[in-house]
């Protein structure tokens, strides 16, 4: 595994919720913040998305956002002022129910992809803590060809139901939301962890640890793996994640054990070999010090997690 894959394995809950929107005339909608990720994709038209804390950005034909953090936010057809905007916005769920079914947008209309990934955020990995509020992504010519691409097999599955469907939706979102991290941290000029993994040194010692987390890893043995002296690794490994390197792989070895708890049914003693314990007791004792309760309290919390996501994808088209 890699970091970013890591990253969005340890806090994904469920399949994505998503609508296809066709609207037109005057429309305002607000979505109160939650524990997840909310992206919109622009099809046809435009629109405006203003955030509770402040941020504004007009979208257009092929422009993506991604709200890392489940911030509440209104979407409307047009500019407005902040406070106009919140007072007229409709609840999401209300404005999609009372939207006319087949209405024609015309040729003013406004097309979109709109939807939210659920996120387990009890322990989130600092690559997806340091996203920005919004992640805009602009559509233009030569730019985000992957994410391009992925939105162009989106809505084509959504233009017809299709054998496999009910398979490449989910997938697709998923590759979708990768898409969009990808995106940000090729495009970012700043950020921790865009400088860390661009690093040879670092990214090299964190694919190791990511790769193989159960390994008896040193400092001297990951220093081999990244080719550099021990001072070296330990130099500009703690500088740019933000911690020794050793001290990174306890860390990640309990979100991983948390992982594992919540989406699977092995014993502790599974998870503690797989997770480089050498008994239940060594993994227990580290994990409550981390989460501060005991793995078999966190594994309940986290199935009622699992459960209240648990909702397959749904191909809803609203017009």
């Amino acid at each position: 595994m890699d970091v970013v894959s890591d990253a969005i394995s340890a806090v994904h809950l469920g399949h994505p919720w998503f609508h296809r929107v066709r609207t037109s005339g005057s429309w305002c909608a607000r979505l109160d913040p939650y524990d997840g990720a909310g992206f919109y994709v622009v099809l046809k038209g435009g629109c405006r998305l203003l955030t509770d804390g402040g941020a504004s950005v007009s979208l257009g034909v092929g422009d993506a956002v991604l709200l890392p953090h489940g911030t509440g936010h209104v979407i409307a057809d047009s500019p407005a002022d902040p406070a106009v905007a919140t007072q007229r916005a409709k609840p999401f769920e209300q404005w999609l129910a009372e939207i006319e079914p087949q209405a024609d947008p015309g040729r003013d209309g406004t097309e979109m992809l709109c939807g939210k990934y659920w996120l387990d955020c009890s322990r989130i990995h600092p690559l997806m803590a340091e996203l920005p509020e919004i992640v805009y992504l602009p559509s233009r010519i030569g730019g985000n060809l992957e994410l391009r691409a992925a939105i162009d097999l989106l809505a084509g599955e959504l233009d017809e139901v299709r054998p496999g469907s009910c398979m490449a939706l989910p997938n697709l979102l998923d590759l979708l939301l990768v898409y969009m991290i990808r995106s940000w941290m090729a495009e970012t000029t700043s950020g921790t962890w865009p400088g860390a993994l661009g690093d040879p040194v670092t990214a090299a010692a964190l694919r190791a640890l990511h790769s193989h987390p159960s390994a008896p890893w040193s400092n001297d043995r990951l220093a081999a793996e990244a080719g550099v002296s021990r001072p070296t690794l330990a130099r500009r490994f703690t500088a740019l994640v933000g911690r020794p390197p050793m001290a990174y792989l306890a860390w990640w070895r309990v979100i991983l054990a948390a992982t594992l708890l919540r989406d699977t049914k092995e014993t502790l003693a599974a998870i503690a070999g797989r997770v480089g314990y050498g008994s239940p007791y060594a993994l227990s004792h580290a994990f409550e010090r981390e989460f501060g309760t005991t793995p078999g309290r966190y594994r309940k919390q986290a199935a009622a997690r699992v459960a209240s996501a648990a909702k397959p994808a749904t191909n809803r088209q609203t017009s």
